[in-house]
């Protein structure tokens, strides 16, 4: 049986997961951001458990079929921009990729998304990399040409204008604001 859950969108969320599951008695098979594979065949009485857990630790159980979909390709970009080696890579084709990750038709995968998120695909590939820009300026190891290059912007200009046009400052600007105010990868929308 494999479960899907929203919001699973770090290795911690994994642990997290897989530690919660087991403290249930569940044995795991396999765990990847947003799927849980159980050799078991879960009662309803159990599924509720796994529901009641995974809510109080900001998880959900989805059933939906068109919910599963969206949110493994949200799982997806976030792998892609969070959790990859670099993104250098300065053409990268997401449509292409997620067609090809999703083996489902892009322009059907678009529609879906948009008629369920309240934006597009290509938006919010833009809202994970500001928001990993953010995350890298705050570390303060690489200057904004090399987050640039690692996120795979033709230049740091495109990253600045996408930057100010998503946050409403200039990198600079985020960078002496106390707190530099970041936001949870799985509330971006």
């Amino acid at each position: 049986m494999i479960l899907h859950i929203k919001n699973m969108v770090c290795n911690r969320c994994i642990k997290v997961v897989r530690e919660e599951l087991e403290s249930l008695g569940i044995s795991i098979k396999s765990i990847s951001l947003g799927e849980v594979e159980s050799d078991m065949n879960l009662t309803e009485t159990k599924l509720n458990e796994i529901k009641l857990i995974l809510k109080n630790n900001g998880f959900e159980l989805i059933e939906d079929k068109r919910a599963k979909i969206i949110e493994r390709l949200k799982n997806y970009v976030i792998t892609l921009i969070h959790h990859s080696e670099e993104n250098t890579e300065t053409n990268i084709n997401y449509s292409e990729l997620i067609r090809r990750e999703m083996n489902l038709d892009y322009h059907y995968l678009s529609g879906l998304f948009s008629s369920m998120e309240g934006i597009t695909i290509e938006h919010f590939i833009i809202l994970q990399k500001i928001e990993r820009a953010k995350e890298l300026l705050k570390y303060d190891e690489l200057t904004l040409s090399q987050i640039a290059y690692n996120l795979g912007y033709s230049s740091v200009a495109h990253l600045s204008s996408q930057f100010k046009k998503v946050t409403g400052m200039t990198a600079s600007e985020f960078k002496t604001i106390a707190g530099n105010a970041r936001i949870p990868i799985d509330k971006i929308k």
